[in-house]
């Protein structure tokens, strides 16, 4: 099941993104976070403006999705939101990221935006896939922007058109 993400489900919601940053090449931090360092960033997220997701399933968090804000402040990109998405490690591949995708493309729909835009790093190729199979495309390209113990790897941004 998905629903919107209640602050009882910070400490999932942070396992699972620890779990990216300690896999690499899937977030650009590098440090773990502890739930407590979040509290402010999940209270940014609002079902009515900016929704996190989570996939629930036995009572477990499986997965989540952020929709956030692109370029917070510069006003004529509003209508523009950034996505995340982290599955738990041992959940990957059984279409729980589909479904979240499928969830926040409805829900920006529901919410007026008109572009959603993921920005990954380029090794994360099952990232690639799962854009490319809801129509998302490669917009933009840094190359060689992040570096993880030595090796640098490009971002990739890809966009979606919502209208």
């Amino acid at each position: 099941m998905i629903r919107t993400a209640n602050i009882g489900d910070l400490e999932a919601v942070v396992e699972i993104y620890n779990q990216a940053i300690d896999a690499g090449f899937q977030t650009a931090f590098t440090m773990r976070f502890k739930p407590e360092e979040k509290v402010g960033w999940f209270h940014e997220y609002t079902p009515d403006r900016y929704p996190l997701f989570v996939f629930e399933d036995e009572g477990r968090i499986k997965g989540w999705l952020s929709v956030s804000p692109y370029r917070k402040g510069r006003h004529a990109l509003d209508s523009a939101v950034e996505i995340s998405y982290f599955v738990h490690h041992d959940y990957q591949k059984q279409g729980i990221g589909s479904d979240l995708l499928q969830c926040a493309i409805d829900a920006c729909c529901e919410l007026g935006y008109n572009t959603m835009l993921a920005i990954i790093l380029e090794p994360n190729t099952g990232s690639s896939r799962l854009l490319e199979k809801f129509g998302f495309e490669r917009w933009g390209y840094l190359p060689d922007i992040a570096e993880f113990d030595g090796i640098r790897c490009s971002q990739v941004y890809y966009g979606f058109k919502l209208v």
